[in-house]
């Protein structure tokens, strides 16, 4: 029997501790057959999250804005969750940042060109009407 102070082995008919003097007190265990049986549950999955892929947005891009600056998106935003389930944490943070930088280059072409078709619309207006 062990000391639950000192952890000193002793005698199983010890009442008291020979290295500490604490009063020994048995410890009894039920027979295993008598113990309910453990519960059984799938093994836990940690739920770990990633950088975001901004793919909705690389899509989107692509679809509405500029093909080609949005494919770039489009190839980034795929790289990042399978770098990140390789172990990769800063490679896929880097594909997430250029998904989305890639991302706002094809928004703002959009915008350069809308704003340059408004302009040329406008000076042609008006140029037609000087005449």
């Amino acid at each position: 029997m062990y000391c639950q102070k000192c952890g000193h082995e002793n005698y199983d008919s010890a009442i008291q501790c020979s290295a500490c003097g604490e009063i020994l007190v048995p410890v009894t265990k039920p027979p295993a057959d008598t113990l309910p049986p453990l519960p059984s549950y799938p093994p836990a999955r940690m739920h770990v999250v990633g950088p975001p892929n901004h793919l909705v947005w690389a899509i989107l891009a692509t679809l509405l804005c500029c093909l080609p600056s949005g494919i770039v998106a489009i190839v980034y935003a795929a790289q990042v969750d399978s770098k990140f389930m390789a172990g990769d944490v800063a490679g896929a943070q880097y594909a997430s940042d250029q998904a989305k930088l890639w991302s706002w280059i094809s928004a703002l072409a959009l915008l350069v060109i809308v704003v340059g078709y408004v302009m040329l619309a406008v000076v042609a207006t008006l140029g037609s009407t000087v005449r």
